[in-house]
């Protein structure tokens, strides 16, 4: 089977020459046509104003819905976790180490045959003891058949989040997908500025380094979103266009519970080509009531409502919340019932499986084609792949930095003239 605009003969060859070699190694007998992160950003950008979806599989049946709903959609997609989520302390049971094993599985499973790709989300970089681990475990990553990575030194000041880049790219294969940080994602606090992005990308392509995407801290939150329009749309669009001499794209964080038409306007006004989507996933694989816009609504008393013969069975779901209460979390800490349930979860009847991923199914294609305007992109990644012939599309931007101007100690001096308020401390990954 393959999508449709694309044949059987041409499905095949991408399967041959589009798939990375640690993908081919893992998984030989395959028809899971996953492929670098590289493709989908070009795919988007091919489409004009349209965002992928990159869906944060913090469970199974997220995982199973998303693919489902860019099926049906035709679309390429990303299907990704963090590494607070799925890292060694994660609190996910879809991890770094096991989330392209189960793409494969589930994409064979499913008769899935658009493009995805494997996304090693936020891997932070918060210490220098951070640093020399990131060195040991990135490799382990693409060993275990990750696509895509975003090298997230955020949290550090400008100077080192752009050495720790440097630092850590060698570790990337050239066929990869890569995305950078610059303003740690908490709201309004700390906002990114055109002058942070450029001493972040510059730096980098000075060093022969050309990510596909940028997250900024564009005033999106991770988690719960109530207002419908947290992301400043005029504050992304103004820093994409002081980059647009680099060509880099955008990756837009923290989407869950904006309004459809706010994410249009991202879509139509900035460069974005990637959207993050994961709480609003969660909650509707678990049959928890939402607005039009994936929002959670809560009651008087802050609980979540669970609609009836929807996601879970009632019983689990009062399992859960008593679970929850007896360990005090609350909100956007429900993301930590994910590990301990999981197997609860999958051993519920078939029936109630099913309508928890066909919930996230259904909001995922009407997100992919009404919202993010992705549908038919499946296409267009292949005809990339079928002219490339590799599971390298190569690098979109070209060195215009002269290196002797981004040397160590000139990139430390560089960055005293940066704004250094980055807003209040504290722990905004999710």
């Amino acid at each position: 089977m393959s999508s449709p605009g694309i044949n059987t003969a041409d499905f095949e060859q991408c399967l041959q020459v589009g798939r990375p070699p640690n993908v081919r190694t893992l998984f030989p007998n395959s028809k899971a046509l996953i492929i670098s992160g590289k493709y989908i950003d070009r795919a988007m950008l091919r489409k004009g104003q349209a965002i992928c979806l990159a869906a944060n599989a913090r469970n199974s049946f997220v995982l199973k819905g998303a693919l489902l709903g860019a099926q049906r959609a035709n679309a390429c997609l990303i299907i990704e976790i963090a590494k607070s989520e799925g890292g060694a302390n994660a609190y996910c049971p879809v991890s770094l180490w096991n989330i392209a094993r189960q793409v494969d599985a589930a994409c064979n499973e499913l008769g899935i045959t658009v493009p995805v790709a494997v996304h090693a989300d936020h891997y932070g970089i918060k210490k220098e003891s951070d640093l020399a681990a990131a060195k040991t475990e990135i490799p382990t990553l693409f060993e275990s058949g990750i696509t895509s990575i975003a090298i997230d030194a955020s949290h550090l000041p400008d100077d080192q989040n752009l050495l720790a880049s440097i630092d850590l790219n060698p570790l990337v294969p050239e066929w990869a997908g890569l995305e950078t940080e610059v303003g740690e994602i908490k709201g309004k606090a700390g906002l990114s500025t055109p002058e942070e992005a450029l001493f972040l990308v510059r730096g980098l392509n000075a060093h022969n380094i050309f990510p596909d995407w940028i997250a900024l801290n564009n005033g999106s939150t991770h988690g719960l979103e109530a207002t419908g329009n947290d992301i400043d749309v005029g504050l992304t669009q103004r820093i994409h266009e002081a980059l647009a001499p680099y060509q880099i794209s955008g990756a837009q964080h923290g989407t869950s519970g904006n309004s459809s038409e706010h994410l249009r306007e991202i879509a139509e006004k900035t460069r974005t080509t990637k959207a993050n989507v994961a709480t609003a996933l969660q909650m509707i694989s678990w049959g928890v009531k939402v607005n039009d816009y994936g929002n959670a609504i809560q009651d008087e008393q802050g609980n979540f409502i669970k609609m009836p013969d929807q996601g879970m069975s009632d019983s689990l779901w009062e399992e859960i919340t008593a679970y929850a209460a007896d360990k005090g979390l609350k909100g956007g800490d429900y993301k930590k019932l994910n590990l301990p349930f999981e197997n609860k979860l999958l051993g519920q009847p078939k029936e109630i499986r099913d309508r928890m991923i066909q919930a996230v199914a259904d909001f995922s294609a009407w997100l992919i084609t009404d919202v993010f305007k992705a549908n038919d992109t499946a296409p267009l990644v292949v005809e990339d792949i079928l002219t490339a012939k590799s599971p390298d599309p190569g690098p979109k931007a070209e060195r215009i930095e002269d290196p002797e101007d981004w040397t160590r100690e000139k990139i430390v001096q560089r960055a005293k003239t940066l704004d250094a308020d980055k807003g209040p401390a504290g722990d905004f990954d999710d």
